[in-house]
């Protein structure tokens, strides 16, 4: 078996920068580095490597994202890449190691404006009653009824508190109780917020609490937990939430990010004000929150064409 490839020390540094001063989490981290790390092994066919990164030109940027999309690549991941480039070498040229960006003049792919999947809030509604009933995302018949508490917890609260999923999952019982009104989150940079519990959610989060002894062992940290009593992952929500919108009989699935979508364009239907739900989600920059305005005008503009008259003269 050989040896993964050194990674060079650009690189290296590169990633450190995004940890130690940058404040990025192991995984975008780790995301940046598989990015840059996937360019170096094209580079490295040619007989080249960052390891020079002074040496790298702007035609092989282009040709690296030709060949990404002749394999089939969607445009959004592509774009992704690029950006995880740009960083790399406007880094480099911070630390003098090249005098040109070789990035400068690539555009990004161009990519098709899709809104994220989302619930009204009739269909909520009915996925949340379809855990409230006692029905597992998962399947299992082995405690049943600590699984539908979890599931109802984690719907709940990524519907109710507009969290991220690995925001959800990374939520500890050290500091909750059944009387909290608000989760203490840890978002995107590190950055700590206070999320809004819902009344409901306490009352998951209360049955949650008293039943997950069940099936998390002493000692476990996490607040969401599989039926092995490890921490819950990305996958097995995924699970979760999709049965969940089967179970309910919704037309479709949607993501555990979908139910923080539905969050957000929820409370702008309702009138909420666009810092406020940029502060419930958040988001750095409102200019990501703006979209959920486009969303709702979209929203708001079917309705019209389906009940006002004049819209279909």
């Amino acid at each position: 078996m050989s040896e993964a490839p050194p990674i060079p020390e650009a690189v290296e540094m590169f990633l450190a920068h995004l940890e130690l001063e940058k404040g990025y989490s192991p995984a975008t981290v780790a995301a940046y580095g598989k990015d840059v790390l996937q360019f170096e092994a094209v580079l490295v066919r040619q007989g080249r490597s960052l390891a020079d990164p002074a040496g790298v030109t702007r035609r092989q940027i282009r040709s690296f994202l030709a060949d990404l999309h002749r394999q089939g690549m969607n445009k959004a991941s592509m774009g992704r890449k690029l950006s995880a480039l740009r960083s790399f070498f406007r880094f480099c040229a911070r630390m003098r190691m090249i005098t040109a960006l070789p990035t400068e003049g690539v555009g990004n792919p161009k990519t098709e404006k899709r809104h994220p999947d989302l619930l009204n809030v009739d269909q909520a509604f009915a996925l949340l009653g379809q855990v409230d009933h006692g029905k597992t995302g998962d399947g299992a018949t082995e405690n049943t009824p600590a699984l539908a508490a979890r599931d109802l917890c984690l719907a709940e609260i990524l519907y109710g508190s507009g969290l991220r999923i690995s925001e959800a999952l990374a939520l500890d019982v050290g500091r909750l109780s059944a009387e909290s009104e608000s989760l203490r989150v840890l978002g995107k940079g590190g950055k700590e917020r206070l999320a809004p519990l819902t009344d409901s959610a306490r009352t998951a989060l209360a049955a949650w609490l008293e039943l997950r002894p069940a099936l998390a062992p002493a000692g476990e940290r996490a607040l969401f937990v599989g039926v092995r009593g490890a921490r819950l992952n990305r996958r097995e929500a995924q699970r979760i939430i999709e049965a969940l919108c089967r179970r309910a009989g919704l037309p479709q699935a949607v993501s555990p990010h979908g139910l923080r979508h539905s969050f957000a364009t929820h409370l702008l239907e309702a009138g909420a004000d666009l810092r406020s739900v940029q502060e419930l989600m958040g988001h750095a920059r409102l200019t990501t929150t703006q979209r959920y305005t486009h969303l709702n005008l979209s929203h708001l503009m079917a309705v019209y064409d389906k009940a006002h008259p004049k819209a279909k003269e």
